[in-house]
């Protein structure tokens, strides 16, 4: 059975916070850049925000102030930190790995060949 490396979704009511981790062990063992992705029901999946390994961040326009990325290299883990949650925040969330230590500036789907199985954010009004 494949290991599921997202956690902390579920349903939020609007104005409220989530933080999503990301056990990136399996995906990322030696503290790749990793992203993640929101997929909305019957969207297509977009990059929100990427992390290298020195901690350098990058965020889509769209989620810039709401939205922060983190990592603990020493956990393994990846997290993303939602605030003031909106309903066009809900779906499924994924992180992902270049499989390489950087990033490439621009959050593309193609530049991450590793993926979690996705963890859902519902967001209530």
């Amino acid at each position: 059975q494949a290991q599921k490396e997202e956690f902390g979704g579920g349903t939020v009511q609007a104005g409220g916070s989530v933080r999503l981790s990301c056990d990136a062990s399996d995906i990322s063992p030696n503290n790749y850049c990793m992203g993640w992705f929101r997929q909305a029901p019957g969207g297509k999946r977009e990059g929100v925000a990427d992390i290298d390994r020195e901690g350098q961040k990058t965020y889509v326009d769209s989620v810039k102030g709401r939205y922060t990325i983190s990592r603990d290299n020493a956990k393994d883990t990846v997290y993303l930190d939602i605030d003031n949650l909106k309903p066009e925040d809900t779906g499924t969330y994924y992180c992902a790995s270049t499989g390489v230590w950087y990033c490439f500036g621009d959050i593309r789907e193609d530049a991450f060949g590793y993926w979690g199985q996705g963890t859902q954010v519902t967001v209530s009004p």
